[in-house]
């Protein structure tokens, strides 16, 4: 049987969105659980603060799919910021105020735990000084594909090319906060430059957008998991 896979919701995104991938992954022959978080769940990590409420659902949720699988490993998702805190998760150094606060329970150093961490559309690097808080515990602790065991795939979509027209100006602006330039293809929210990581597999999907959207591919939509999924465990 296939390793039980978790996955994290990107930014502000409730677990109900994933339910369609979910289901479709079971079907596939992975058990799949999606971390039970609702859109107020991310409230407390507004301005950058430290994301350790949604670690510490993401550490409840593997603990769980590991005791009922029996298992010693699992594959996590991480659909969009779930990713680079996917990358907190497996690392040693202690998080809480960016590395600063230790007093409080251990929800990290999973990557024993981590066969495969396939993001889908994660911003690994942002210009936003609010982002770049938390980004930069995770860039300047774990640079790249960082922890040897554990098999890194970045999903990067190549749908629009931001330009400075009213059409695309929202797409500009977020690839230039997000990887420094705005001229530049991605799936609408995240350029490729930015999903990518040093080390990893790297992999540039055709005409797959951020998000689900109506007539429109995303990551998680069946004919894309179908490019994704065997590198999964």
């Amino acid at each position: 049987m296939a390793l039980p896979t978790v996955i994290l919701p990107g930014y502000f995104a409730g677990a109900i969105a994933y339910r369609n991938l979910e289901n479709y992954l079971k079907n596939l022959g992975f058990p799949t659980v999606t971390v039970p978080l609702r859109r107020w769940d991310w409230m407390p990590t507004l301005g950058g603060k430290p994301v350790t409420p949604i670690l510490k659902q993401l550490d409840e949720t593997v603990k769980q799919v590991l005791q009922q699988y029996n298992t010693a490993r699992i594959n996590l998702i991480g659909h969009s910021a779930g990713g680079w805190i996917s990358r907190i998760y497996l690392g040693e150094q202690p998080y809480g105020d960016h590395g600063k606060v230790k007093e409080q329970p251990r929800c990290w150093g999973a990557h024993p735990k981590i066969a495969t961490l396939l993001t889908l559309g994660t911003p690994h690097m942002s210009q936003e000084r609010w982002t770049r808080q938390n980004l930069d515990f995770v860039n300047n602790n774990y640079p790249g594909a960082f922890h040897p065991n554990v098999r890194y795939v970045c999903i990067a979509g190549k749908s629009i090319h931001g330009k400075l027209n009213w059409q695309h100006w929202i797409t500009y602006h977020s690839y230039e906060l997000t990887g420094g330039q705005g001229n530049c293809w991605g799936d609408g929210i995240t350029p490729i430059v930015a999903a990518h990581l040093g080390g990893a597999n790297n992999i540039v999907l055709e005409g797959v957008q951020h998000s689900p959207h109506r007539d429109s591919l995303w990551y998680g939509s069946p004919e894309i998991v179908s490019a994704w999924v065997p590198y999964l465990d």
